[in-house]
């Protein structure tokens, strides 16, 4: 009995010292314009400003607290990311594909292949236009490819799932042999 009680009081510390440390899970809740800090209700009345309100969520990644301001904006879709203090620190604006520059829609297309484009973003940091990032659809899967501004390819979660499986198969368990 004692064994269990000990395991339960250690288990409790370690997901006390997780919690306090910031290395717990990254967790996002829906949240009110009543329950932001001044400074970003600020932020997000002025980005909404001509733009349908769809939802806020608070986030809270690596120990930081974010907020985020979902839009609708002339019909396509815009997320803005706001630290606690009010600043933008990123926004992912839905574009047409036909939009993007030649070598940036080359480059998700040649990496989409089959698959069924359902969306492209771009995405802004520090007022900077950093990448593209196209949403794909295939055989029911989904997956994303981040394209840099000048084409380069920079990540597809396709491209490193078949890696992890490639690595997996790699790794599979020696058969033993019946004595």
């Amino acid at each position: 009995m004692s064994r269990v009680k000990n395991s339960t009081a250690l288990l409790f510390c370690l997901s006390l010292a997780f919690s306090a440390n910031g290395l717990a899970q990254n967790s996002e809740k829906p949240v009110t314009m009543k329950d932001l800090p001044e400074a970003v209700r600020k932020t997000v009345q002025e980005q909404s400003k001509g733009a349908t309100l769809r939802g806020l969520a608070k986030e809270v990644e690596d120990g930081k607290t974010f907020y985020e301001a979902e839009l609708t904006v002339n019909g396509h879709n815009k997320d803005v990311l706001i630290d606690s203090s009010g600043a933008v620190v990123e926004i992912e604006e839905q574009v047409a594909l036909s939009s993007v520059p030649a070598e940036v829609k080359a480059t998700i297309l040649k990496n989409a292949g089959k698959g069924k484009i359902t969306a492209v973003e771009s995405i802004t940091k520090n007022n900077i236009l950093e990448a593209y990032e196209a949403h794909v659809s295939r055989a029911g899967k989904k997956s994303e490819i981040k394209v840099a501004t000048d084409g380069k390819l920079i990540t597809s979660e396709k491209e490193q799932g078949e890696k992890e499986e490639k690595e997996e198969g790699k790794k599979a368990p020696k058969k033993t042999k019946k004595p």
